[in-house]
């Protein structure tokens, strides 16, 4: 794994597809008809806006993989680091060049006060700071190090150990470091619930899930591999390192959870024995057969680990199959750089990647039967999923044909990544449209088939609304459940109006649901992208898809909001604050993906002549690199708000290209002419 062009790094090297050279991205943007220029507009600045196109364009189709696809890094935060480091040595794996690599790493993420945000610019994270801290105390570096004084001294003035998550707790409860009987109990035997029982299995969203079988064999069988060092240091009393709290009001949603708690400690003492064993075989049994076929879990990392520790602890050697194959697929998650560090991406996103990449040239004039679309057609054609997996659960009998987000993940199809492809799909004259029609259709139908009760989409299963998973005392870190939001379901509405469904009446429940989540702002909430201004960048376009005028109140609303948000310099940036703090909503460093979002909002509300869209496309002309692309070190994607934030690599070169690509062309594609 190399660096890109773009000083990024890449799962491979960038190659270019034999006809995907400059002149031919050049010069079909040029044999696009063009829309009349803005009124007012200087003919050098909208050429200007033609040339960043084109170079763009250029620049993306030298990313494309030979097999059609492509794929920007995936940039989470160190506890994908840390916690690697942390199941080898729990398995005994570890090897030097990989603690090193990993270390160098680690380090370079450390902030000058000795801690470890999880995203550029935030605040220090205490979780975070533990297990990266531990991480370098395992490859070696000494406590007494200024660095790591430094990060010991921050985590004590937090509250040290006791303070952090449980899922930090528990990783420390693996070595002794923290006690089991401190922690929260997930017994096995919830495999049994009933799929109508409050708190069953599939009341968690989808990643939970996978994380929490896992996990209640690891809570059931409690492991102690001998701890290499002490950790006094992160305690702020060593004698005292949990000090007890008292327990919520009785009455109370907490305080119901924690005596719940407290009684399945003592079952703990005195468990139903065969009860217990069938629970924790039932657990395997599921965990292995949610295995994909390259040996990883949802294709996400940490799935993965929980997984490999569950099996090791229920018998299975590391020779076995399965986690030969399982520890085999973490190493495909890790990204080589050039300085010899090794960052571990939380998951890889080709199929995302691939869609948006597709949809980003398309709108920027590349021909509809570019080879590198007919290529990238192609190998999203063969990521379609034919089988059913847990989304059936809530969706019995419904035929199978969504996609999912990376390369190996056929149980967890998702209904975003779904929507994308095929308006990818729809940009592309293929040499087959009898398969490119066959595929939409059933894709089309899996979408439909997910829609929740309220007339919206969630991103992997339908009705997933359940409150009560959220108060459990083991769940402290990130949304575990998978309620229906804004940008999603924006996005399968636009899907629907592409495919001539503007009037079914499932389509319009859909946009009734868009227009009542809209903010008194005019903003709408972003739930996998950051923030309000993702979330309008998702729901205006959808919106005037689906048929609602130009003039309607809510467009105008979030017109007005986009315009107040714009920063000075004509860009827009939010901050990931915005989910904790109304203070930082549509504030923040401008960006690329950012602007974009705000200009494909602003251009499909018919303001391609306005001030606004104006001086955001300045902004995206002037800060492109000579190549063709953008910087974007700041995170815009979201796992879990606030919790857990992601940089996608590629959004700073998608997005860009969309929005000038329509601003230069116009809509090129649209409900209407598709259906003409």
């Amino acid at each position: 794994m190399t660096a890109t062009t773009d000083g990024s790094t890449g799962a491979l090297p960038p190659r270019a597809a034999a006809a995907t050279d400059s002149t031919t991205a050049q010069s079909t943007a040029a044999q696009t008809a063009q829309p009349p220029l803005p009124e007012g507009e200087a003919p050098g600045a909208f050429a200007a806006a033609e040339r960043a196109t084109a170079l763009a364009a250029e620049h993306l189709l030298s990313r494309q993989d030979e097999q059609g696809w492509w794929k920007g890094d995936l940039e989470t935060n160190v506890t994908m680091d840390a916690e690697d480091l942390l199941l080898r040595q729990f398995l005994g794996v570890q090897d030097e060049e990989t603690t090193r690599a990993a270390a160098l790493y680690i380090r370079s993420e450390q902030r000058p006060d000795g801690t470890w945000a999880t995203f550029l610019g935030g605040p220090g994270e205490l979780s975070t700071t533990i297990e990266a801290y531990v991480a370098l105390r395992l490859a070696g570096d000494a406590p007494d190090a200024p660095h790591m004084a430094a990060a010991s001294a921050w985590i004590r003035e937090q509250g040290g150990i006791a303070a952090s998550r449980v899922f930090t707790r528990i990783w420390l409860a693996l070595f002794g470091w923290w006690k089991w009987e401190d922690l929260p109990e997930l017994p096995p035997e919830i495999m049994f619930l009933p799929k109508w029982f409050p708190l069953n299995l599939y009341d968690f969203g989808q990643w939970a899930r996978q994380t929490i079988v896992p996990l209640t064999v690891v809570s059931a069988k409690r492991p102690v591999r001998p701890a290499p060092f002490p950790l006094d240091e992160l305690h702020t009393d060593p004698a005292r390192p949990n000090p007890p709290r008292p327990l919520a009001p009785a009455a109370s949603w907490d305080g119901a959870f924690q005596r719940l708690d407290k009684a399945l400690h003592h079952y703990r003492r005195f468990p139903l024995r065969r009860l217990r064993r069938l629970a924790l075989n039932q657990a395997a049994r599921w965990i292995v057969e949610r295995q994909e076929n390259d040996g990883c879990w949802g294709g996400i990392q940490p799935p993965a680990v929980y997984s490999i520790i569950a099996l090791h602890l229920l018998g299975y050697d590391l020779d076995h199959p399965v986690l030969r194959e399982g520890l085999k697929s973490l190493d495909r998650f890790a990204v080589r750089r050039e300085d010899g560090s090794r960052m571990i991406e939380a998951c890889q996103s080709p199929v995302w990647d691939t869609c948006l990449a597709t949809i980003a040239l398309a709108d920027a004039g590349v021909a509809p039967d570019h080879p590198a679309l007919v290529k990238a057609a192609d190998w999203m054609l063969g990521e379609q999923i034919d089988r059913t997996g847990d989304w059936a659960v809530r969706r019995p009998g419904l035929t199978p044909g969504g996609w999912a987000f990376e390369f190996h993940n056929d149980t967890y199809p998702d209904i975003d990544d779904t929507a994308e492809v095929v308006l990818a799909l729809k940009r592309v004259r293929h040499p087959d449209p009898a398969r490119v029609e066959t595929a939409v259709r059933r894709a089309a139908r899996w979408n439909l088939g997910m829609q929740s009760k309220n007339g919206a989409w969630g991103a992997f299963d339908a009705d997933n609304t359940s409150t009560l998973p959220n108060r459990l005392p083991f769940c402290d870190f990130g949304e575990v459940v998978d309620p229906p939001s804004a940008d999603v379901t924006a996005h399968v509405v636009e899907m629907l109006a592409f495919l001539g469904e503007r009037h079914d009446p499932r389509t319009r429940r859909g946009v009734e649901w868009l227009l009542a989540e809209q903010e008194e702002s005019g903003a709408w909430f972003g739930r996998w992208g950051v923030n309000y201004v993702y979330g309008t960048g998702s729901a205006v376009p959808a919106l005037v898809a689906a048929g609602i005028p130009a003039s309607h109140p809510a467009l105008r609303r979030a017109v007005r909001w986009l315009e107040s948000v714009q920063n000075d310099d004509g860009g827009w940036g939010e901050d990931l604050r915005s989910y904790r703090d109304s203070e930082w909503i549509g504030r923040g460093t401008s960006t690329a993906s950012q602007t974009a979002w705000a200009l494909m909002a602003l251009l499909a509300a018919g303001e391609r002549e306005g001030k606004a869209v104006e001086r955001g496309v300045a902004w995206l002309v002037d800060t492109q690199r000579a190549d063709g692309s953008w910087d974007e070190p700041h995170f815009t994607g979201t796992g879990f708000p606030w919790d857990f934030s992601i940089n996608y690599h590629l959004y700073r070169q998608v997005f860009p290209l969309t929005a000038l690509g329509r601003y230069v062309h116009g809509e090129l594609f649209t409900p209407d002419r598709l259906e003409a």
